[in-house]
């Protein structure tokens, strides 16, 4: 039917038994309203307090999601042994996990980025404007920073012996191979957050946005397990920043590229992806 919507909707609560899975939903109205694209530049947002809100929201959950996940990862580095500590599954539940806590946490303030890449995509998209975006990715550097800063003023020489939580690709691997780790893990975790947040599915299934930030915590434990023997894992050029400028060593600076090029490119191609194909905004403004 032209000009209505195609998607399949599963819920039994609003279809009854007797119907045919995925019939009634093609031929209901829209029961949802699609917010409108954010400006790209607004004055007026620069005098707001819930703009700067915002910001101090960005920096504080991101220098609490250094904290807790570089401890983590110098908490295993320093263990004889990967028995007698978590191992790489404790360093990717206390990455996912943390971003659990802090996109539920902030969420109702500032979105709950905490993530340059994340913040990039939604950019694209046009659900930050411009002022935002630069706002967000300003104060998440900086928390990340802070956050790496602090666990180095914790424990001094393990963080320097251990590699402070820097990212790097891994002997064996080369660049390509970590440029490609780095593109598709944050493909998976931007296509999660604009999948967790869809309007459409917001408006369908009222249990979402409480939900919402469980599947962006598990998808970035997923991507931990599978890429901390490749990179170590970066997908958030803050938290790669945050730990190699407060490691400071020549090597850690080697691949660092790898760790902005590959995040905001997976966060390009998962808004376009999610835009273009999964919700054709573009194809349905015109009709």
């Amino acid at each position: 039917m032209a000009g209505r919507e195609e998607d399949v909707t599963v819920g039994a609560s609003r279809y009854s038994e007797r119907q045919a899975l995925g019939t009634s939903a093609q031929t209901q109205e829209k029961d949802y309203k699609e917010a409108p694209p954010a400006p790209l530049f607004e004055p007026e947002e620069l005098r707001s307090w819930s703009f700067w809100r915002a910001g101090i929201a960005e920096f504080v959950a991101t220098f609490l999601f250094l904290y807790v996940t570089i401890l983590t990862v110098m908490g295993v580095k320093r263990a004889p042994n990967m028995c007698q500590s978590v191992g790489i599954q404790g360093i990717a539940w206390a990455f996912g996990g943390m971003i659990f806590a802090l996109v539920y946490c902030t969420a109702g303030i500032s979105g709950g980025h905490i993530n340059p890449a994340v913040t990039f995509g939604l950019f694209l998209a046009r659900k930050v404007s411009l002022p935002r975006a630069l706002l967000y990715m300003i104060c998440q550097c900086l928390g990340a920073i802070c956050g790496a800063a602090v666990v180095k003023g914790f424990e001094k020489n393990m963080y320097e012996v251990q590699g402070g939580g820097a990212n790097l690709v891994a002997h064996g691997y080369t660049k390509g191979d970590g440029l490609g780790a780095e593109i598709v893990g944050t493909f998976v975790l931007v296509y999660t957050v604009f999948s967790a947040t869809d309007a459409k599915r917001s408006a369908r299934d009222s249990h979402v946005p409480v939900l919402a930030p469980l599947p962006i915590g598990f998808a970035v434990f997923l991507v931990h397990l599978a890429t901390i023997p490749i990179t170590g894992t970066g997908i958030n050029p803050a938290r790669s920043l945050g730990a190699a400028l407060i490691y400071d060593k020549n090597h850690a600076w080697d691949d660092h590229w790898i760790f902005w090029v590959g995040p905001f490119l997976g966060a390009a191609l998962a808004a376009i992806y999610h835009q273009l194909i999964i919700r054709a905004i573009p194809f349905k403004s015109r009709s």
